[in-house]
């Protein structure tokens, strides 16, 4: 079967999905490089082609059975709606001419029959033009995805975040059903093998049924936040929107189509989808923010809506500050000029006696403050020099993750408003080892982006020394990777060690 949209929200976690039910799956990307780094990329065939240029399109549809459509723009304006109705015309043209059997779209949720908002109408006429060529459609119509990374969700947590007392306008007191997007998921992958859904609309929701206020209000129940909501009568969308673009990352040109979209009603009214997927029991609410709040919390970074707004850059930046799934990320990246084992053993070696090769005043004092803050602070070293394993305490880290040569990821466990993580990647270059150094922070509240971006300018130069010294020392370290089995650490030059 064809994915669409795979750079995308819905698509990036349909594919991991539909491979471990057992499908074969062909993926179709304008740009083959922005799926690097995937978890299942080994495992799809992935064909270039762009819904906008029919001619990319027969290849990626030879054999194909069945094709997901998971494409629609996000921002405002006649010309890119327009131009979202000629991508699926074109594909639905495609798949008709290669005789692929069925289109399966997620579009959204609303009464057709209603005044509906630009962004509403144009998900449900992408449906229509799918349909026009005769080609048979299985058209899922759902509200707010709630996940980490969804972008409707998204908007809700960080205004709930940031905003202790949020004024409301009148769009905040509109009722939706929000649905997990395991839940759509679960619809999404169900659906071949279902041929009673093929040609019809089914709408999909959670089993609850709120208001955006009380979306919020319930997000913040489960942060253990304490808000508040005062109504006031007026309050455009395009006002509401310019609040979103200063308090969120999300661009005011991408939310002033969902604040519009929120004037209408959006609930299940046609109980088909239980009748045809007895099966699929969708979560409350509350379970499914939980659900999205724990891959936050777990560190897990898989998709997020901005993946598909995203372009290709041509070589990454050596520093990128950025947010994901409400996770603030700031990624540095070198390259060294030693083979990935040696640098790994440099990563294993870090903290305890040996400590963090530059600003190690600074890290002591860091432990310091901790400690008398009711920490853990730096006292409990590690557990060997050299080794490491998971569950390992580093300082006031704990290893969460290990891939012998690969990977390191130390969680934090200093007193911070949020959580942190403190991640190491490696990979093997024709000459040398690309070194991604990445510190991840889920900040908690306002008090938790006040501590980020206070104490930026100090992590800013510590990690940017940090990286600098591992790459120093990895290109000055005597001797050769071991190959009879784990790595070790080469010790700093006048640090102690097991072996010497």
């Amino acid at each position: 079967m064809l994915v669409t949209g795979a750079t995308g929200y819905v698509g990036g976690r349909l594919v991991p999905r539909l491979l471990d039910s057992g499908f074969r799956v062909r993926v179709l990307a304008r740009d083959a490089s922005r799926l690097q780094n995937r978890s299942w990329l080994d495992r799809a065939e992935v064909a270039e082609g762009d819904v906008l240029d029919p001619s990319t399109l027969p290849a990626a549809m030879k054999d194909v059975e069945s094709a997901y459509y998971l494409i629609h723009g996000m921002r405002e304006g006649e010309a890119f709606h327009q131009r979202d109705l000629l991508a699926a015309r074109n594909f639905a043209q495609a798949t008709k001419e290669s005789g692929v059997g069925r289109i399966i779209y997620l579009g959204g949720l609303g009464d057709p029959h209603e005044n509906l908002s630009a962004h509403l109408r144009s998900r449900q006429e992408t449906g229509d033009v799918l349909r026009q060529v005769g080609v048979s459609v299985t058209e899922f119509r759902a509200a707010i995805i709630v996940g980490a990374g969804s972008v409707s969700f998204e908007m809700i947590r960080y205004l709930t975040e940031r905003v202790p007392v949020m004024i409301c306008p009148r769009w905040v007191f509109t009722r939706v059903q929000p649905i997990a997007i395991e839940a759509v998921l679960d619809y999404l992958v169900a659906a071949h093998n279902t041929p009673e859904s093929s040609g019809k609309v089914i709408e999909i929701g959670g089993s609850d049924v709120l208001t955006y206020g009380q979306m919020m209000l319930g997000y913040a129940k489960v942060r253990r936040l304490r808000r508040m909501l005062l109504p006031v009568p007026v309050l455009t969308p395009r006002l509401s929107s310019y609040w979103v673009h200063l308090v969120t990352p999300i661009p005011g040109s991408i939310a002033q189509p969902l604040i519009e979209g929120l004037r209408n009603e959006v609930v299940v009214r046609d109980p088909v989808a239980r009748r045809l997927f007895p099966s699929i029991q969708p979560a409350g609410y509350q379970t499914a923010v939980e659900a999205a709040l724990a891959n936050l919390e777990s560190g897990g970074i898989d998709t997020a809506w901005s993946d598909s707004l995203a372009s290709s850059q041509g070589d990454p930046r050596p520093v990128v500050l950025t947010t994901k799934e409400g996770m603030i990320i700031e990624r540095r990246q070198t390259t060294v000029a030693a083979d990935p084992e040696v640098v790994y053993r440099i990563l294993t070696g870090l903290g305890g006696d040996r400590g963090w090769l530059t600003f190690n005043w600074a890290w002591r004092l860091r432990g310091t403050i901790d400690r008398l803050a009711g920490g853990v602070g730096l006292r409990r070293g590690r557990r060997d020099p050299d080794d490491v394993r998971p569950g390992d305490a580093v300082d006031f880290w704990r290893v969460e993750t290990i891939v012998p040569d690969r990977l390191l990821r130390l969680r934090a466990e200093m007193k911070v408003p949020g959580r942190a993580w403190l991640q190491f990647e490696t990979e093997r270059l024709a000459q040398g080892t690309l070194l991604v150094q990445s510190a991840l922070f889920a900040p908690r509240g306002l008090l938790g982006l006040a501590y980020w971006y206070g104490l930026y300018p100090i992590h800013g130069l510590l990690f940017s020394r940090l990286i600098t010294a591992i790459k120093r020392q990895a290109e000055t370290a005597l001797g050769a990777p071991r190959r009879d089995g784990p790595s070790k650490p080469i010790p700093a030059q006048g640090a102690r060690s097991s072996e010497r």
